[in-house]
């Protein structure tokens, strides 16, 4: 599962729409109530991305090559308290459920955590889980070359990234 900067402004308005007409909370104002939920978005790209920096510097200091950056990542990630890989989920319903109890934009919560949990949890997977239905689509687009090729990797890099040009997730 990964975020993408082009979903967050998406994810954060189905997260106010469907909360609101849910009646599980009561907004003051729906559009800061949207950019404070998009900061909470933004904050974990931040991390994310900076954790990314952070092991691809340690990569090069100690001279490994790029197949150790999941295991570094993972490492540098642990230090600095951000989540690993299959936390992002959690760790977003966490900030997403902090941030509608404390921000001033939200007049009231109706419901239990719990239960935004379980609203909120599908909604963050069906925008996070677009790289396997990128995947499938890049398949169908080439499915006339030899998979390990390398004219199937070189294709499939160049059609992925018209397909996230066009879907808007780069």
């Amino acid at each position: 599962m990964r975020l993408y900067r082009g979903k967050i402004e998406i994810i954060a308005d189905e997260i106010i729409s469907t909360l609101t007409q849910a009646g599980d909370i009561e907004v003051a104002d729906a559009a800061e109530a949207k950019l404070d939920i998009e900061a909470v978005l933004k904050e974990y790209l931040r991390l994310d991305r900076e954790v990314l920096d952070e092991a691809k510097n340690r990569m090069e200091v100690r001279g490994l090559g790029y197949g150790n950056l999941g295991r570094v990542k993972s490492q540098v990630a642990k230090e600095r308290g951000a989540p690993q890989h299959d936390d992002v989920l959690p760790y977003l319903l966490e900030q997403i459920l902090n941030i509608l109890f404390h921000s001033h934009n939200i007049d009231e919560i109706y419901a239990e955590d719990v239960v935004l949990r379980k609203k909120l949890t599908p909604l963050l997977r069906k925008h996070m889980e677009v790289d396997s239905e990128l995947d499938r689509e890049v398949r169908s687009k080439i499915k006339n070359l030899q998979e390990g090729t390398s004219d199937f990797e070189v294709e499939y890099g160049r059609v992925m990234g018209q397909l996230k040009d066009k879907y808007n997730l780069s």
